[in-house]
């Protein structure tokens, strides 16, 4: 892939997104996190905005989406297979007009999560999508990057230099394999990512491009915020760097949502930069602070003007580990 991948802001013929599909796995929480999937089908379906591909991972779970979304225009329920819901790391990452696509081997995350199917999501949404699929032999998750449209792709030491990944990877390397796969023209690279997440240290967590030249990332909200020092090394990073044209990065720092417990009283890996960029609309994850949820809107308002920005919540996504951005993928028109 020679051009740059496009940024999520720009036009989308189609976005995929994952069905929770295994009471294996999500137990209680599978009929929660259903609903707070289904709420955010049906606002990415609303008029004007997505084709939505809703992948189904498992046969006892096709009936039930089936019901849900009957009736519903721009929804296609999918018979799928994957070990869980996060296309964005699993599935391929669509080039230019989607005429071609990237896959990537994919290892559970560094091993931690190898599940069944897992490592043929990529394969099956690019048949289905018609898109055919250009293969690099390295680990990469979608989650690890975040693009800018004009080859600036951001990412963590954390998550890419990891050994559980690509052991022989420097920053040179992974700029190097950046460059052929997925057209990069510039990496920006920062440090970690959010205390207790598993993906190590995710960038889609941490901070995202919303126009050119233009980085969100969180600020501390409350006072017991356990990733307060994460978020200033970001933003002190950030403010010294700049972007593959040359221009400086502006910061737009938006409140996180503060402390959110894992249920054993271990800070869950809560982020509002999990938003979703899509046709007509951002999609933004909630955790129970209406106020922190409201002031991250206000500010992506600012920059997405033209979009309705809507909060749903993600608490029981959140229990399997990430939120929409994680479980969904987008096709460039």
């Amino acid at each position: 892939m020679n051009t740059p991948v496009p940024a999520e802001w720009s036009p989308h013929r189609a976005m995929w997104v994952g069905w929770p599909s295994h009471a294996e796995l999500w137990e209680d929480n599978l009929e929660p996190a259903q609903a707070e999937v289904e709420a955010l089908v049906r606002a990415l379906a609303g008029p004007g905005r997505e084709r939505v591909k809703l992948l189904v991972g498992k046969d006892e779970a096709l009936a039930d989406a089936r019901t849900r979304f009957a009736g519903v225009d721009g929804v296609e329920v999918i018979d799928g297979r994957f070990g869980d819901i996060w296309l964005r790391d699993t599935g391929p990452i669509f080039g230019e007009g989607s005429a071609r696509a990237a896959a990537f081997r994919f290892n559970g995350w560094g091993g931690k999560y190898e599940l069944e199917h897992d490592d043929t999501v990529a394969t099956q949404i690019g048949k289905a999508s018609g898109t055919p699929l250009d293969r690099h032999d390295f680990i990469l998750e979608g989650g690890a990057l975040d693009h800018d449209g004009r080859g600036t792709i951001l990412t963590t030491r954390q998550c890419l230099l990891n050994p559980n990944r690509n052991p022989d990877w420097t920053e040179a390397a992974a700029e190097t394999a950046l460059t052929a796969s997925l057209g990069a023209r510039k990496v920006l690279w920062l440090g970690d990512g959010l205390l207790n997440d598993h993906t190590d240290g995710h960038v889609d967590n941490l901070a995202r491009f919303v126009a050119p030249g233009v980085v969100a990332c969180p600020i501390a909200w409350g006072r017991n915020d356990p990733n307060d020092d994460v978020y200033d090394a970001v933003a002190r990073a950030l403010s010294q760097m700049t972007d593959a044209t040359g221009a400086s990065l502006k910061l737009l720092r938006l409140p996180s949502p503060g402390f959110v417990d894992d249920g054993d009283g271990r800070p869950a890996p809560a982020s509002h930069m999990n938003f979703l960029i899509a046709n007509g609309a951002v999609i933004v994850p909630t955790y129970g602070d209406a106020r922190a949820a409201d002031l991250a809107c206000q500010g992506l308002k600012t920059v997405l003007p033209d979009r309705e920005i809507i909060t749903l919540p993600s608490i029981a996504i959140l229990s399997g580990g990430g939120s929409f951005h994680c479980i969904s993928q987008q096709e460039p028109a």
